[in-house]
């Protein structure tokens, strides 16, 4: 010690005091303290490293996808441009002029029953193509073969190739029969990718996949048959594809396709994929931040570990700027270190993952290193780091050197000044602007920063009043046991843990941060999935339809109803004519001028189904406006849906043209009329008056609910011997069973809401790290006192008891506040961003508070125990 303070000396004045708080000073003594190792720095590190690594991995993987995406737009396009059409095919001019730009491809999609030989049937998601299709990529089918070959016609009997999940279902292998309306396929291969399946995420179906030229023999093809048709065009290596979308709309300005090029080749796996790593990058932000509270723990702890050595330094004379100098760059190289185990993580990401993932959305994603999303993380990192180690370096900077020989004893802490309040004030702001370029929902990210915000005031308000509470009720147990006699004393072991908690230097600040803000976020994720589950399966009304049938033709509607009516178990049955138009002027505005609220946005972006009535759908609960009369022969009016209407800015006495058939249909807004869609009644975002829509080629579509005092077998029996009955009898109805629709519905969130818990679960992780952190860095207090109790005739056994109440109060105040945060999180993005009903869970709640309990408990113990074994008479003369 000697040695080394003579050196420290030396150092010192060979500096010339005057710039003794240089930067290469203070490297050179950090340096030097580098040379002791990291063992003080391994939690810091683990917690930082946890954060970063989630964002990075986040956003690598999201920049693979979204450059996949941009990649192979062309494959999941199908072209350089797509003109989509609903209804009927393009006109003969229309594909004149495609065709004189570049080469065509044709594809129809439909939804249609597919059926085996022993019976069994299923939706199916059926396509169509002809025989350029497809023009950019390859269709990869097992076995090995050619699609073309494989769909052709070969001894009056046309081929068909189907995904697996199809040929499962039915129980099929290559080469048995497939039947698709009166047409009898043979199946001669497997799907394995299909160039351009990632166009959407939610379907109800399969694939299976005919030759064009065998649509019309399936007899599925009939006037308002729901068909969309695909024209997908490749053009010439020097042709500009807005050009010819441009001349193409100048030429046929009243033409009813949509157009889409390669910037619009996968919206809707676009929109998936950056709210899911939108949410993602959040959760990794919180655990980052809970990583940050072990950080400031762990550079704590390891400063208390310096006193010693500080307080030398100050005494040889350094300045409050070099020591704080040499532990910010001592913070600075381990903050790099943490980052950098986390960044190599990440970057590892893209390539565990893009198999998988390719796999799901039919994309080829190239596993690569992508800079971007790793220096955000990176700033993301440092910031946190800087940020939560900010008060214990100022801490160490101010104290002057007597208190730091005394504070082993005595803890002080200091108030830090106007200038690190303005530098801690940058770096959040600094934080908040980087969370936001890496979350890229600026909206939803500028509400969790502030609620993050909330979140650590109230977790240090929490705090501050748990340790006046628990001072008081020393106090006060103190005051009853002094005045009771030796003889009814009580509670010395639930007092002396109390008086922990409330005790100069305690980690009760820390530990509630830590374990609360990891059960806050695990809560908020549970609580949300257990509602959107909730939402789709066990809150479907008693009452729901057990089918949807859809494209029944206008004579067969009569016999049709008929038929379910008086089928075994039906209790009751509804049909609409139905057509499906598309909006293109709002209140005199192009829609595509139109900046729609968050609600109808989705309304706009293809066709919407239509309907016409007298009277108001069953159960019209109407938000403003009145219905028409009955006889009512008037103008065209229209109710639209109040999301749709409200997010439009629209209102009574407002205009709407829908475009239905190649017809616009302006119509005058009678009302806006409230839609509970959560009932899976028939309903419509548009109901037109009488008269609008009648006499125009509609299909009808029909529910059938089943009786409810069926048992479930029987329910299910019935169900299937009426989708036989209905598809037999007539081929061309498609069946789609509710809960095959709300299954699809449930793999999708389950993909999301899987990643998401899997990261919550890491954020708790990061808590329980920082946690075990907070109580590393009292080990030595903690050994002080139970040397101090030992003499004082406490046993090991009552000093364990006293560690684990208090830990254990310290978790349960932690999870109580978590629960109150985590469900207010919850409620909030349940009820405004997923607007959906919001319902408490008493189940999860108290497992939350049960498990924080514990969890603070046992680590606590754990933590604790190696100290209770120090003897007391060496420790004391150490001391």
């Amino acid at each position: 010690m000697a040695r080394a303070d003579a050196l420290t000396g030396a150092a010192l004045r060979d500096s010339a005091v005057p710039d003794a708080g240089g930067w290469m000073l203070a490297l050179k003594f950090a340096r030097r303290e580098l040379r002791g190792g990291i063992k003080g720095f391994r939690l810091f590190l683990v917690c930082l490293a946890l954060g970063v690594a989630i964002i990075a991995a986040v956003g690598s993987v999201t920049a693979a996808a979204l450059g996949g995406l941009e990649r192979d737009a062309k494959g999941l396009l199908g072209g350089d441009l797509e003109f989509r059409l609903l209804y009927r095919p393009i006109d003969p001019a229309q594909l004149d002029f495609l065709a004189a730009n570049g080469t065509v491809s044709e594809t129809r999609d439909m939804r249609a029953m597919a059926r085996a030989d022993d019976g069994n049937r299923t939706l199916t998601e059926l396509k169509a193509v002809d025989t350029a299709y497809p023009l950019y990529g390859t269709a990869q089918l097992n076995p090995p073969l050619d699609l073309q070959a494989a769909l052709t016609n070969v001894d009056g009997r046309w081929g068909a190739v189907a995904e697996r999940a199809l040929v499962d279902r039915l129980g099929l292998a290559v080469g048995d029969s497939i039947s698709v309306g009166s047409v009898e396929y043979e199946l001669r291969g497997v799907i394995e990718r299909e160039p351009d399946r990632g166009a959407s995420v939610f379907i109800l179906g399969p694939r299976l996949m005919i030759a064009n030229a065998s649509l019309e023999e399936t007899g599925l093809v009939q006037e308002g048959s729901l068909i969309e048709y695909h024209y997908r065009l490749a053009l010439p290596p020097d042709a500009d594809p807005v050009s010819v979308s441009e001349d193409a709309k100048a030429e046929f300005p009243d033409a009813l396709w949509r157009v889409r090029g390669l910037d619009e080749a996968a919206p809707s796996i676009r929109r998936f994929i950056d709210r899911t790593a939108t949410y993602l990058t959040l959760v990794g932000l919180s655990t980052l931040l809970v990583g940050g509270v072990g950080v400031g723990n762990a550079v704590r702890a390891w400063l208390d570990g310096k006193i010693s050595t500080i307080a030398t330094l100050k005494c040889l004379g350094a300045s409050q700027t070099l020591i704080y100098r040499i532990y910010l760059l001592l913070v600075a190289v381990m903050a790099l270190v943490g980052i950098a185990i986390g960044i190599a993580i990440g970057a590892a990401a893209p390539f565990a993952i893009a198999g998988p993932l390719g796999d799901r959305y039919a994309l080829n994603l190239e596993a690569a290193v992508y800079a971007e999303p790793l220096l955000l993380a990176a700033g993301c990192g440092f910031l946190v780091a800087l940020a939560f180690s900010l008060f214990p370096l100022i801490r160490a900077r101010s104290v002057p050197p007597g208190t730091l020989f005394r504070d082993l004893v005595q803890r002080m802490e200091v108030a830090p000044g106007s200038f690190d309040k303005l530098l801690l004030a940058a770096i959040v702001v600094a934080l908040v602007l980087l969370a936001t370029l890496t979350a890229g929902d600026q909206y939803l990210t500028l509400w969790f920063a502030g609620g993050t915000i909330v979140a650590f005031w109230l977790f240090q308000f929490a705090a501050r009043g748990l340790k006046h509470l628990t001072q008081r009720l020393t106090e006060t147990e103190g005051r009853r046991d002094g005045n009771a006699g030796s003889g009814r004393r009580r509670g010395p072991i639930l007092r002396l843990a109390l008086a922990n908690i409330s005790r100069p230097g305690a980690p009760t600040t820390s530990a509630l941060l830590s374990l609360g803000l990891g059960l806050t976020v695990l809560l908020m994720v549970a609580l949300v999935q257990a509602n959107l589950e909730r939402e789709l399966v066990r809150s479907i009304p008693a009452d729901a339809p057990a089918f949807y049938f859809i494209d029944i033709q206008g004579p067969q509607i009569d016999e049709f109803s008929t038929m379910v009516a008086d089928h075994p178990g039906v209790a009751k049955m509804e049909t609409e004519p139905m057509l499906r138009g598309r909006i293109t002027i709002v209140d005199g505005v192009p829609a595509d001028e139109i900046d729609p609220g968050e609600g109808a946005a989705w309304a706009l972006r293809g066709d919407r189904g239509v309907t016409w009535s007298a009277t108001p759908p069953e159960g019209t609960e109407l938000l403003s406006g009145e219905w028409w009369p009955e006889d009512y022969a008037g103008e065209n009016l229209v109710s639209i849906e109040s999301g749709v209407g409200e997010g439009l800015g629209l209102e009574p006495g407002d205009t709407i043209t829908v475009n239905v058939l190649g017809r616009p249909i302006e119509a005058t807004i009678a009302n806006l009329r409230i839609v509970d869609w959560t009932r899976l009644d028939i309903n419509f975002v548009f109901v037109f008056s009488p008269g609008a829509l009648e006499g125009a080629p509609s299909m009808h579509i029909a529910t059938a609910q089943m009786d409810p005092a069926l048992s479930a077998d029987a329910a299910e029996t019935q169900e299937i011997a009426l989708q036989r009955a209905v598809t037999d009898r007539f081929p061309n109805v498609s069946a789609i069973r509710v809960k095959d629709a709300i299954a699809a519905v449930a793999s999708i969130l389950e993909g999301l809401t899987g990643a998401i818990s899997l990261a919550a679960l890491v954020t708790l992780a990061s808590s329980l790290f920082v946690l075990a952190a907070a109580i590393a860095a009292q080990t030595h207090r903690r050994r002080y006192d139970a040397v101090v109790l030992k003499v004082l005739g406490a046993t090991r056994r009552d000093i364990a008891k006293s560690f684990t109440i208090e830990y254990g109060l310290l978790g349960m105040a932690a999870a109580i506040l978590a629960l109150l945060l985590g469900h207010v999180a919850a409620w909030a993005l349940v009820t405004f961003l997923l607007e959906t009903p919001w319902s408490f869970d008493p189940a999860i709640a108290l497992i939350i508070v049960v498990g924080g309990t514990l969890a603070a408990m046992v680590l606590g113990f754990l933590g604790t125990w190696r100290v209770l074994g120090t003897k007391a008479a060496p420790y004391l003369r150490n001391e």
